[in-house]
């Protein structure tokens, strides 16, 4: 019984400390925003899963959002859904594939058990470049305030995957996410918040049956140029 004491105190001093972090932080990790696309471009004003993360603010009284990329050849421009500012970050990883390409899992699990490599990664937003994730930081922060964001804005991971089972393949921006979450709060942190993250999904998205029945024909869709509807 004993251990089973030190266990529950464990877990309830953990959760008090993500609860008191997240809360005082910049960034409250929401987790995965959706399985695949359903129209390209895929983030612009009166997108279905844009109009998604805008509601995912405006419960929490928040002003702004950040989702979070793989790069690819966008510029991650900022922009309005209703009241709610939309900020776009997106990864570049010097040593790794591009967005288009297969994932690296060897890769990615140093990456889960290691943490981030400090100088392999740079970052773009608004077209920017950033060398440092203290750079891109202050950027996103400072476009927040400067739209009123009081308190921390929720971010999530963009989550679409372009090939393969989506509900395996975590999708675009997921190494982003992870990253920024280790950095803000720690590594047991950000295992909490991927796990929690992968949840999200299934609880929050209103297209989640449709996108996962049809994810091969919406991947083929896309890969062949056939969702650019703009």
């Amino acid at each position: 019984m004993k251990w089973q004491v030190i266990l529950i105190a464990v877990l309830a001093i953990f959760g008090v400390y993500l609860v008191i972090s997240t809360a005082v932080g910049p960034f409250e990790p929401v987790g995965r925003l959706a399985f695949v696309k359903l129209a390209n471009p895929d983030m612009y004003p009166g997108h279905p899963h844009s109009k998604l993360l805008a509601q995912y603010a405006e419960e929490r009284g928040s002003k702004c959002a950040l989702v979070v990329h793989f790069a690819g050849d966008s510029n991650y421009r900022h922009y309005k859904e209703g009241d709610v500012m939309i900020i776009e970050l997106a990864l570049i990883d010097t040593e790794g594939t591009g967005a288009a390409d297969p994932t690296d899992y060897l890769d990615s699990l140093k990456l889960f058990l290691y943490g981030p490599d400090e100088g392999r990664y740079k970052f773009r937003a608004d077209g920017i470049e950033f060398n440092s994730w203290s750079e891109a930081r202050e950027y996103v922060l400072e476009l927040a305030a400067e739209n009123g964001q009081q308190g921390p804005m929720p971010m999530v991971w963009h989550g679409t995957a372009r090939s393969g089972n989506p509900i395996f393949i975590q999708g675009c921006g997921f190494p982003l996410y992870f990253y920024i979450t280790w950095q803000e709060y720690g590594r047991f942190a950000a295992y909490y918040y991927i796990v929690k993250g992968m949840m999200t999904p299934y609880i929050s998205l209103p297209y989640r049956n449709y996108e996962l029945l049809h994810s091969s024909e919406l991947q083929y869709y896309y890969t062949n140029n056939m969702l650019n509807y703009q």
